[in-house]
């Protein structure tokens, strides 16, 4: 991985996380959702006139992928719905770079150098502690376990497309024309569900939250195409691991944004994710 691949997967990380706190900010859940798949889908429209129409081998994992972003929407938007940000966010983030990095391994042969797999499992090791305490974070006497399974499925969603698009993007060859019909294909699946559930009443219902719902789906394409041109660049490994730095700037937010609490094991957790970090960089 090279440092413009590293930096462009930092800036990934921290659109992410934005965007995550910008829809959890969002109370009517299908409205934000909608608001979303819109801004998902004019951004993909102009990204896929742009470039030229994918060959017919890649669109079954377009389809694929776009099933599972759906999926992966509302699964995140429950567990948003059942904890908090600080407890969720970490949990959904650290299951999906553990599922790719051994898919990445043991299934598509990757390998990599002995200071970048110690990074990594910093990496991870991290991820687990974030959200080990936001388990405990959340509620001292009972975890919610609703949160914390929903958060986990999330985060076998995540893992899921990114496998799927890690592969596809690489059989389509060009980044431009991948990305934006994913997001045509994500985006307008559940607009349309609304649409057809809202009737008459969608706009009425859109329009209190028009920006802030636009803005998440702008910012949505902007992290993920960002993250589908560095795997085209580098291993699905450590992308999809050093990506989910994300979790420092959504830790962040959940403290100056959401006024929850940091505490000591967060401080540690990201220290060993800084260290993680400068090892996979150093091996560049």
């Amino acid at each position: 991985m090279t440092p413009l691949v590293a930096l462009v997967v930092l800036l990934a990380a921290v659109t992410h996380a934005s965007w995550n706190a910008i829809t959890h900010r969002i109370k009517d859940e299908l409205g934000g959702l909608t608001l979303v798949g819109i801004g998902r889908a004019a951004s993909g429209a102009l990204l896929a006139a742009a470039a030229p129409l994918p060959a017919a081998d890649v669109w079954p994992f377009l389809i694929a992928s776009g099933v599972l972003h759906v999926g992966y929407q509302v699964a995140l938007i429950t567990s948003f719905r059942l904890g908090d940000f600080g407890q969720v966010y970490p949990i959904a983030r650290g299951v999906s770079p553990t599922v790719v990095t051994l898919f990445a391994i043991f299934v598509l042969g990757e390998r990599m150098g002995t200071a970048a797999t110690v990074g990594m499992v910093l990496v991870t090791s991290s991820l687990v502690g974030l959200a080990l305490w936001g388990v405990r974070g959340r509620s001292r006497h009972r975890p919610q376990w609703p949160a914390i399974a929903m958060a986990a499925t999330t985060g076998l969603t995540i893992a899921a497309y990114t496998l799927v698009d890690g592969v596809g993007i690489r059989t389509a060859g060009a980044a431009l024309g991948y990305i934006g019909w994913l997001m045509v294909l994500d985006g307008t699946a559940i607009p349309t569900y609304a649409a057809l559930r809202l009737r008459g009443r969608l706009a009425a219902r859109l329009r209190p939250i028009a920006a802030p719902g636009l803005l998440g789906g702008v910012l949505s394409v902007v992290s993920y195409g960002l993250v589908l041109w560095a795997q085209t660049r580098a291993p699905l490994a450590p992308v999809a691991v050093l990506r989910e730095s994300s979790v420092i700037v959504g830790a962040a937010i959940s403290v100056f944004l959401f006024k929850e609490r940091f505490g000591g094991a967060r401080i540690v957790a990201a220290s060993v994710m800084m260290t993680g970090i400068a090892l996979m960089l150093a091996t560049t």
